[in-house]
């Protein structure tokens, strides 16, 4: 879309509009139309879409800005495709969605009929971190918007270009009453979350996640959470003497380099039996050579997002080592560049449990490999830690894949490959515990941003009249009929 100096003017007009007066004009509007029609909610999903797609480029652009650098072709699928394909979902659904669903009504109240109306909330807030500031602002919106609400979103002040570019984009597509976004720091982030919205969704760390849920306590705000945490992947017994383990050894280590691991359900670590860790690493090695062959100079390989996180994963590695734990080098002749914030994959062998890269989400592409000698002991290690956003499982064998997913609970679960659940529009997100509360996507995200308002329709041939004062022969009659 073109830009002008009278967008501008207006951008600048809008970012320096207190909050709260931003909130109000939402919540104004939402009050004066409480339910919009199928094709209101229909044109803002299509103009979100047409904002996304004319500006690819530029956006691909500012996010690799931001990150220092990152593939546009890596944005293009990881961000554009999976939000096109969001938008897509909600707009070919929408009708049925909004149908009020038929409920069944017990026979004592018969002829009478149930059903459920799905309302939107009114004016909700959306709050988006930096690993992938565009896919997780726009899935939340198509869901809030489908669902007939306004919606104010919080970029992350980490991917300030991203931000910047957003909120001209929206500003230029959307009247403010119907779509705004909010740049700034944390503290603009703490105002935000004090706010009285309708519904607040906050995607990043489990820590914060604390913050914002105690800040919409406070008027008591209805909250998604959507935290992370440490997402195993698990490696049957038996499988390093199949084909499959290349393949899975592959498809970790595809979802631990996406982005260089700065993903919320990146695997955290492997689980593998004993005795398989080399076979492991030697695969793992083939994979990122041909992945990310002269890795240190690779456009398709991520960079650290900032100084801070890249310290961070450097004293994981740091302090591993001096434990005593074996760090090897996935692209041996990569060398790590702390001015370019390019820190190359690496596996971890014999890590403590007491370390911080087994203990906090590591957010990056360190990799702990930590031996089982029986899948028991696989799944207590999963199940005696926080539930986690998402869990992989290679296998082939139905029985001990069906008791993988009985015997453990997290957030989602990818069988024989990893990453690939989110990327399901009919399949609820979410976590569970300290990985998160509440799901979006799809039909489950029309929900979380509506009022599901259950609705009885009375009949003139109700016999209901009949349980009323005074309580004479008759009713006792009747009571004890309908309490047998």
């Amino acid at each position: 879309m073109p830009h002008s100096e009278t967008s501008t003017a207006r951008l600048a007009q809008l970012q320096a509009q207190p909050l709260a007066e931003r909130f109000a004009l939402q919540q104004g509007a939402a009050r004066g139309d409480p339910n919009p029609q199928r094709a209101v909610r229909e044109r803002r999903l299509v103009a979100l879409d047409q904002m996304l797609r004319d500006n690819a480029v530029a956006i691909g652009e500012a996010v690799s800005c931001d990150f220092g650098h990152r593939s546009p072709a890596e944005t293009r699928l990881l961000e554009l495709f999976p939000s096109y394909e969001a938008i897509r979902y909600a707009r070919r659904h929408l009708r049925r969605w909004m149908r009020p669903q038929r409920r069944s009504v017990s026979l004592w109240f018969q002829p009478g009929r149930a059903e459920v109306r799905y309302q939107p909330l009114g004016a909700v807030g959306i709050i988006v971190p930096w690993n992938y500031p565009i896919l997780l602002a726009i899935a939340p919106l198509a869901a809030a918007l489908a669902a007939g609400n306004r919606a104010l979103v919080k970029m992350s002040e980490m991917s300030p270009h991203t931000a910047a570019l957003f909120a001209t984009l929206v500003a230029q597509t959307f009247s403010a009453d119907e779509l705004s976004v909010v740049e700034g720091d944390a503290s603009v982030a703490q105002a935000f979350s004090q706010l009285p919205f309708d519904h607040l969704l906050f995607t990043g760390s489990t820590a914060v996640g604390h913050h914002v849920m105690r800040a919409a306590a406070d008027h008591l705000t209805p909250v998604t959470l959507e935290l992370g945490g440490k997402s195993p992947a698990i490696i049957a017994p038996g499988l390093a003497a199949s084909k499959d383990f290349a393949r899975a050894v592959e498809r970790i280590l595809i979802g631990k380099c996406m982005n260089a691991g700065q993903t919320c359900i990146a695997p955290d670590y492997v689980l593998l039996p004993a005795g398989d860790e080399q076979a492991f690493i030697d695969c793992a090695r083939a994979v990122v050579a041909s992945a990310y062959p002269q890795l240190a100079t690779n456009g398709d390989y991520t960079t650290i997002i900032d100084p801070r996180h890249y310290a961070r994963l450097s004293a994981y590695v740091d302090e591993a080592r001096a434990s005593g734990a074996k760090i090897i080098e996935l692209a041996p002749a990569a060398a790590a560049d702390a001015a370019k914030r390019c820190l190359p994959p690496l596996v971890l062998l014999g890590v403590g449990d007491t370390q911080r890269v087994m203990q906090e989400e590591i957010f990056g592409p360190l990799l702990p490999l930590r031996p089982y000698r029986h899948l028991d002991e696989a799944i207590s290690f999963v199940n005696s830690r926080p539930r986690p956003l998402a869990l992989y499982y290679f296998d082939s064998d139905r029985e001990r894949i069906e008791r993988v997913l009985n015997e453990t609970v997290s957030g989602g679960v990818t069988i024989n490959d990893t990453i690939l659940h989110i990327a399901q529009d009919d399949l609820p997100f979410g976590g569970v515990g300290a990985s998160g509360m509440g799901c979006y996507h799809g039909f489950e995200g029309f929900e979380t941003f509506s009022s599901r308002k259950g609705v009885f329709r009375q009949s003139r041939l109700s016999g209901i009249g009949l349980f009323k004062p005074p309580y004479g022969r008759l009713f006792k009659l009747l009571t004890r009929i309908i309490m047998r």
